[in-house]
């Protein structure tokens, strides 16, 4: 079911919105405010112009209507083993799935940044799988060496850049430099930096990307 923008405000248990860019975002609700559109999610909101939303789907409610059965916890603990750590893989496919981005762009980022390395370190004091800047971390809230904080921190970081920089036909080149060089430099160049490890970075990541994507497309 797709729903069309409209003048007044609209709340939703959990939403997909479809983004002109192509790009999706999972959402807790929506509301429209004159010519903005506010996207309510856990990790807070985000402001959009109308013409940068194609439509919303309604996901299926995510709670039963009927109350559940309570089971006790001698029961619970009996039936229920303790759920193994996931690995940093799994961390990183999940922060991508919960800020509505596609897995394997977000994976080709980390594979980039760290090789999935949790405790990776650059020279440059950037931490973890994702290589976060501690600056960047604390402004988004993370803790850059919690393994889950940082792949939620680096996804979270891509969409903004993404939605940042969606007016543009080089959107997601610009993106990833932003995520390499910061926002300044794609701005003072007009675009990708003509810095040699910048542009490495970007054809490595979408060269990584396209691969995954070739891998994972059935056969035709």
């Amino acid at each position: 079911m797709s729903l069309t923008l409209c003048q007044f405000a609209t709340w939703f248990a959990a939403e997909i919105a479809l983004l002109s860019s192509g790009f999706t975002l999972r959402i807790d609700r929506h509301e429209v405010r004159g010519e903005e559109v506010i996207l309510h999610s856990a990790n807070g909101q985000t402001v959009l112009p109308k013409s940068a939303i194609v439509a919303f789907e309604v996901l299926p409610d995510e709670v039963p209507a009927s109350a559940p059965k309570t089971t006790a916890p001698a029961a619970l603990a009996a039936a229920d083993p303790p759920t193994p750590p996931k690995s940093p893989r799994e961390l990183v496919r999940a922060a991508a799935e919960l800020h509505g981005l596609p897995a394997a762009f977000v994976e080709s980022v980390a594979r980039a940044e760290s090789a999935f390395d949790p405790a990776a370190l650059s020279p440059k004091g950037a931490i973890g799988l994702m290589q976060l800047m501690p600056a960047t971390a604390k402004a988004l809230g993370a803790n850059p060496h919690d393994a889950k904080e940082n792949a939620e921190a680096g996804a979270k970081l891509l969409r903004d850049l993404l939605i940042q920089y969606q007016d543009h036909p080089d959107q997601v080149r610009r993106a990833l430099a932003a995520y390499n060089a910061g926002p300044g430099a794609v701005k003072k160049y007009n675009g990708v930096p003509p810095y040699a490890e910048t542009q490495t970075y970007v054809d490595r990541v979408l060269r990584q990307y396209r691969k995954t994507e070739a891998v994972a497309a059935p056969p035709q």
